[in-house]
């Protein structure tokens, strides 16, 4: 790597780790440890000064990946976690991770070099500029935006509609809906992603004439447009796309759509897709839809995807939908998932017995054959649902677990366990109190204080659902 190459990548880190401070944005990722940005001022440093020129000039020539690490620190949070505009200068370089942190308005002279940045021949100044020119307020560079929906270029008029998105400029909802008419796809499908974030309810229907549209991103990017607008009225034309769209992507997002809608008139055909897509992200965000609209009529749907389906994530987002779904008479069908050969569908399945919060009852055997399960995770999720399930029947098994169990954090969700099913033997009490671990000791007297006192205990939830 060349000198010149090598210094405009530090010139570029150094810049970025500057403007991650000044916009509040994070420092460095989390490792388990403190994180560098840890006890700075935040407040302070924000005020501190950039230079908006030096930052073009180093990411002129930076290589693609490097840009797109830094163009993350001056990103703009938002919806959805692939809610990034459809096309960037970049492209798949950059993440698709949509965050919001604290605008800190530049001054004019350098807004203004931002805005001749966006027509650079340079993607990476273009990325830079159009994501710094994001963090400005709407009634700053809104209109310098629009004007430039207009351009000859289209290159410049995708990136107009992707800024405009990223500050959501109210008065740009009638040129956003003019754009969606635009000869380029890349036009067309960041105007709609920039409506979308807008939520404008004057947009829905020429979003859903997108619906058509002969290129996979604009239909993708209209169709989660929709999805965050909540509006009702675009149900069956959501159906229609999960039934007969040939792309995998859209179907998947119309899914997704009908799930955050909650519509209720979309059970039977998001049973349908769940049973029968050939996609599995289809059938997986389908159940994941099922799930957020409880409505039990999808129970026997997601039964079946539970004992059928190839995917181990279709199955395990099927078993947390009708633990989601609250639904009590699916108790066997959540005991014989906790069979299934994936330790994540066992696991999900645990915590859906415990979300079903029936305490006093019966619990499943299979519910107990986890306490000794392969994965930690699992066995915690299987402690934690005998806590809320609290059958002293399950009592034998909880200490015979406790007496093998090396894990600290399964161990003190057993101790749960035993409070919460009703033990109160001298034996066992002063077996946990005796313990020479603290963390025991501390367990025991706080299930002997009684049931409110075992708050906060960390609470087993599945891994984040899917988003589009």
């Amino acid at each position: 790597m060349s000198g010149v190459i090598m210094q405009r990548i530090i010139g570029l880190a150094i810049a970025t780790f500057a403007l991650s401070s000044l916009t509040g944005g994070p420092v460095a990722a989390h490792t388990g440890g403190s994180m560098v940005g840890d006890g700075v001022d935040q407040g302070q440093s924000r005020r501190a000064p950039i230079d908006i020129g030096a930052l073009l000039t180093a990411s002129r020539g930076a290589p693609p990946i490097i840009c797109s690490l830094a163009s993350k620190a001056v990103r703009g949070w938002g919806w959805g976690d692939r809610s990034d505009a459809p096309s960037t200068p970049l492209g798949s370089f950059v993440s698709s991770t949509n965050y919001d942190s604290d605008s800190n308005q530049f001054p004019a002279a350098d807004v203004q070099l931002l805005l001749t940045g966006l027509g650079s021949d340079d993607p990476c100044v273009r990325e830079m500029s159009i994501r710094l020119l994001g963090t400005q307020k709407a009634e700053t560079v809104g209109n310098e935006l629009i004007t430039r929906l207009g351009s000859a270029d289209p290159g410049l008029r995708a990136l107009s509609a992707a800024g405009l998105g990223f500050v959501e400029a109210a008065n740009a909802v009638d040129p956003l809906i003019r754009t969606l008419r635009d000869a380029s796809v890349d036009v067309r499908a960041n105007s709609a992603w920039a409506l979308g974030r807008i939520e404008n309810g004057r947009a829905v229907a020429p979003l859903v004439n997108l619906f058509s549209d002969d290129a996979e991103k604009v239909r993708e990017a209209a169709v989660v447009a929709v999805g965050h607008m909540e509006s009702t009225s675009t149900v069956p034309a959501l159906i229609r796309v999960i039934r007969q769209d040939n792309s995998p992507r859209v179907r998947r997002v119309a899914a997704w759509a009908l799930g955050n809608i909650e519509a209720r008139d979309a059970v039977e055909a998001l049973g349908g897709v769940l049973g029968h897509d050939a996609d599995a992200s289809v059938r997986e965000m389908a159940a994941w839809a099922l799930g957020n609209i409880e409505d039990r009529r999808a129970v026997p749907a997601l039964a079946t995807a539970i004992r059928q389906d190839s995917e181990d994530r279709v199955r395990e987002t099927a078993v947390w939908a009708i633990g989601n779904l609250e639904d009590r008479s699916s108790i066997d069908i959540l005991g014989a998932a906790t069979s299934d050969r994936s330790p994540r569908v066992r696991g999900t399945a645990a915590w859906a017995i415990g979300q079903l919060d029936e305490n006093g009852t019966k619990a499943p055997p299979g519910l107990l054959r986890l306490l000794t399960d392969e994965s930690a995770d699992t066995r915690l999720k299987a402690a934690w649902a005998l806590g809320q399930v609290g059958d002293s029947g399950a009592l034998p098994a909880v200490r015979d677990a406790l007496h093998v169990e090396k894990n600290d954090h399964v161990r003190r969700a057993l101790i749960r366990a035993l409070m919460k099913s009703g033990e109160r033997s001298e034996a066992t009490l002063t077996q946990l109190l005796s313990s020479s671990d603290p963390e025991i000791r501390e367990a025991a007297v706080r299930g002997l204080a009684g049931r409110d006192s075992f708050n906060p205990w960390p609470w087993p939830w599945p891994r984040p659902r899917p988003f589009p």
